[in-house]
C-alpha cells in the first residue's frame, strides 16, 4: 500500500475503473452469447439482440477495454448468416 496520499486515491481509483470495466466487458460477452443463440435457434427477437450486442461490442471497442480487430471479428461474426 502506497504512503503518499494521491496515490492512495489513484488505488481507489484505478480498483474502481477496474471493476466497471470488468463488468461492462461482461455485459459485452453476454450479449454477443445471447446474440449467437438466438441466430442458432431462429429466435424472433434476433435482430434486436445482434443490434444490442454489436452496439456493445462498438462500446467495448471504444473504450479500449477490447482491440479494435477483436471487435471487427465479433462484429463479421455476429452479422453473418
Amino acid at each position: 500500500m502506497p504512503n503518499i496520499k494521491s496515490s492512495i486515491k489513484r488505488v481507489r481509483t484505478n480498483e474502481s475503473a477496474q471493476n466497471l470495466n470488468i463488468a461492462q466487458k461482461n455485459a459485452m460477452r453476454t450479449a454477443v452469447k445471447q446474440a449467437e443463440a438466438a441466430k442458432s435457434e431462429n429466435a424472433e427477437n434476433q435482430a434486436e439482440l445482434v443490434s444490442k450486442a454489436v452496439k456493445l461490442v462498438d462500446k467495448a471497442s471504444k473504450r479500449n477495454q477490447i482491440h479494435a480487430n477483436k471487435a471487427s471479428r465479433l462484429k463479421s461474426k455476429l452479422m453473418a448468416n
